[in-house]
């Protein structure tokens, strides 16, 4: 399977979906992979982590457009990052996709999620009482799943550990359309970074992403 979907945000920074239709074998053919990473795959065999782990790193090569060894790593934050290449990375999945997002300049955080309507019953564990004022009673679902994947790719880009998404990451009212922006700050003790979160219903996905 190809590239799905592609969008280039400016001259330094593009996302990009792999819908993951390969066997695992098929996408491990695809990679090279040192003897830590072969162990750390086995730990996954047979799961959709798995497939998960496969399609990003998949994707990840095809965006680079590279044949050689890319040493992705994650450092103690869970954040990963290219050891010798200049980019900054993000990477997420759910279900079907993958998704990878690039850029040669700053730190960046996306999120993909399939919609389902199970949000509702834990919109209050991450969105504050002023947040769930602006959710009308029209798209209420795909609202909720905005939200999250905004709260999310900024939790990627800020790669930080120790972040509440209802108490540290806070949204503007905005309406919900098919794509759009959401303002939205992190503040915790000293730290207040303003963000410009940009996101997308795919099929029935939502997609989060922000570039710091």
């Amino acid at each position: 399977m190809a590239i799905a979907y592609r969008h280039q945000i400016d001259d330094d920074t593009e996302f990009a979906l792999w819908r993951i239709e390969e066997e695992a074998d098929e996408l491990y053919k695809q990679l090279q992979l040192d003897e830590h990473e072969k162990a750390f795959t086995k730990q996954l065999s047979k799961s959709k982590r798995y497939l998960h782990w496969l399609g990003t790193r998949v994707l990840l090569r095809k965006m680079l457009r590279t044949e050689e060894y890319i040493d992705c790593k994650v450092d103690s934050h869970g954040k990963p990052y290219l050891v010798t290449l200049p980019y900054h990375i993000s990477l997420s999945h759910s279900f079907d996709y993958a998704a990878v997002m690039i850029s040669k300049t700053s730190p960046v955080g996306i999120d993909i999620e399939q919609i389902k309507q199970k949000v509702e019953r834990i919109a209050n564990k991450f969105m504050s009482p002023d947040e769930l004022a602006f959710i009308g009673p029209k798209n209420t679902i795909d609202h909720l799943y905005v939200c999250w994947c905004a709260k999310e790719a900024i939790y990627k880009c800020y790669g930080q550990k120790e972040v509440s998404f209802l108490d540290n990451i806070l949204l503007q009212p905005f309406a919900f359309e098919g794509h759009g922006i959401v303002d939205a700050k992190l503040q915790k003790g000293a730290i207040d970074i303003a963000y410009e979160v940009n996101y997308v219903k795919y099929e029935d996905y939502m997609i989060g992403y922000v570039k710091g």
